[in-house]
């Protein structure tokens, strides 16, 4: 574009936006780049003018308006009304057309040679508005650039400085993922998934949702256990992400009507990262969800899972059983398996042997013999249980009891002298009972076998940096039945949000858990085929402490909210 650099600055001091010093000083500046820049660029490089004002009054000047075109929806007719190649070279972009006269937007309307230029290419009549060059260009990148273009111009503009942290691992890289991986044209969005990879890490993010939307691509990350919704890249973007994703995973890119699920392994600076994959095709694309599990973060120690002294030392002496099951319950993402691998580490000496069946193996324990569920080949949890028992070994861990001959075998070597470990969804300890039964299992072999159940939930923090006192409000004292003597005899904190936790007030999470152990006195209830609530009604005048009361107790420390108590423990308590 001719830029009338030398009308320009003069209306700038004709308008008093600039002095004659100033000018004279960014003239000096100008001839130094040897004609790259002009003066009126230096005085906005310099700050000394704003380009919302440089505008402003050239349009007023021009006697044209000026708008803002970030979000127009250009229609298609229109974009096609200019060819690419006078788009490209003038750097205007067309923006309405109105009884044969086309609209363009241009950052400069002192550019009067480009406006007759265009008039004559197209032989016809053209009308002009003024915007940001910023704003053009970005129009421009979205109509008129190949795809290649703009995943790189996406990239550059959304780079961060430490996205070659990350390192694929070889082993988990097809021969068609090294290719791409060394194609320069695929370089810009192996780059930003790197990036996206990077990011929910430094967040400490559990997993990471790729969700195609009718109209964007939405990317979410679960925080805490509460997604998030974060920056994600342009729906055009789509099929590149997702097809880099796949490969990563190795995944079949040419089979996008199944579901398929796989792996990708990867450094992030020092620290081995393993992604578990899952695909699923939806309406408007293929939805993808990673799952971060990060080998160094895994809490292998109890005490620091958030047991009180009463149940640390009741957890302790049920893991050291010599023999029984003890079933750990809860939904998914409740933190089980973290449980289940901290009881293992803790009791894991080399007097004993343990062998687990996970699917999958999430974490690599040293020391324990891990084997992984693959239905593919009748690696099924029942026949990995049934083989493992031939290795005679102390200690089993089954990663889930889904079915009656799994459970049957658990028990059976339960009642062979073995200290059996797994996983049941139900919502509280007692209901497990009632699982294993209609499962099957005869009720007299429950209660010979069973030790304890304990149900777990986790609970987020509150946010050291941003926490304070409050005052519960009117629907939380009713909800928790919380009496005035109570109230005046504790201080309850919440988060007001800061930029450590995202402004959500929560920082981490803490477990709260309801331990039920199976006495003589529950046995003969067990034994009687006795109901879920006159079992739990009788472990509760036994001393058990529900998951209600367990996070009362984190709430009155100052660890969690009210707000969180209730959240988390509602459908427990009804």
């Amino acid at each position: 574009m001719a830029r009338d650099t030398e009308y320009v600055l003069s209306l700038l001091e004709e308008y008093g936006m600039v002095t004659p010093e100033q000018v004279a000083k960014a003239r000096e500046e100008a001839e130094t780049t040897g004609g790259l820049t002009d003066a009126v660029d230096i005085l906005k490089k310099n700050g000394v003018i704003q380009e919302q004002e440089l505008l402003a009054m050239l349009a007023q000047q021009y006697g044209m308006e000026l708008v803002d075109i970030s979000s127009f929806d250009i229609p298609q007719g229109v974009i096609d009304a200019l060819g690419p190649d006078v788009v490209q070279h003038y750097r205007v972009v067309p923006v309405a057309k109105h009884d044969n006269i086309l609209t363009v937007a241009m950052s400069d309307p002192s550019d009067m040679e480009t406006l007759d230029t265009i008039r004559y290419i197209l032989g016809g009549d053209v009308d002009a508005v003024v915007a940001p060059q910023s704003q053009i260009e970005k129009q421009i990148l979205k109509h008129y650039a190949d795809e290649s273009e703009q995943v790189k111009h996406y990239v550059d503009d959304n780079a961060i400085g430490d996205a070659d942290m990350i390192i694929e691992n070889g082993e988990n890289t097809s021969a068609l993922g090294d290719a791409e991986a060394d194609d320069d044209e695929n370089a810009p969005i192996i780059r930003l998934v790197t990036m996206l990879i990077i990011d929910a890490y430094k967040m400490k993010a559990s997993d990471i949702h790729l969700e195609p939307m009718e109209k964007r691509y939405r990317v979410r990350y679960r925080v805490d256990g509460a997604l998030r919704e974060v920056d994600g890249p342009p729906k055009f973007m789509q099929a590149n992400f997702t097809s880099r994703v796949k490969i990563m995973a190795r995944l079949d890119i040419t089979e996008k009507r199944i579901p398929q699920d796989g792996r990708i392994q990867v450094t992030v600076g020092d620290k081995d990262i393993d992604l578990r994959v899952s695909s699923i095709p939806t309406t408007h694309g293929e939805s993808i969800v990673m799952r971060i599990l990060d080998k160094a973060s895994i809490q292998l120690d109890i005490p620091k899972l958030g047991f009180y002294a009463d149940d640390l030392e009741m957890v302790n002496r049920i893991i050291n059983y010599p023999d029984g099951i003890f079933l750990v319950t809860g939904p998914t993402g409740s933190g089980k398996t973290t449980s289940l691998y901290a009881f293992l580490n803790t009791i894991n000496t080399t007097s004993r042997k343990l062998i687990t069946v996970e699917d999958p193996v999430e974490y690599q324990l040293a020391g324990i013999n891990q084997v992984q569920v693959d239905r593919h080949v009748d690696m099924t949890f029942s026949a990995a249980l049934r083989s493992m028992l031939r290795q005679a070994p102390n200690i089993i861990m089954v990663g889930e009891i889904r079915d009656l001959e799994t459970a049957e075998i658990a028990i059976n070597a339960a009642l062979t002298g073995h200290l059996v470990f797994s996983t049941l969804h139900t919502n509280d300890a007692p209901g497990a009972i009632t699982r294993l039964v209609d499962m099957g299992v005869k009720p007299f072999l429950v209660a010979t076998a069973l030790r304890a159940v304990m149900a777990q939930r986790l609970l987020r923090r509150i946010c050291p940096e941003c926490k304070q006192p409050y005052t519960p409000t009117k629907s939380e004292i009713k909800m928790l039945r919380l009496s005035d003597e109570y109230l005046a005899n504790h201080q309850f904190y919440k988060g007001a949000g800061c930029k450590r936790c995202g402004n959500t007030g929560y920082k981490g999470r803490i477990g709260i858990y309801e331990i039920f152990q199976v006495t003589e006195d529950m046995a003969r209830l067990i034994f009687a085929n006795e109901s879920t609530g006159v079992i739990r009604e009788a472990a509760r005048l036994a001393g058990m402490r529900s998951l209600r009361e367990d996070a009362m107790r984190k709430a009155e420390a100052g660890i969690s909210t009210l707000e969180e108590v209730i959240f988390v423990t509602l459908m427990d308590e009804n």
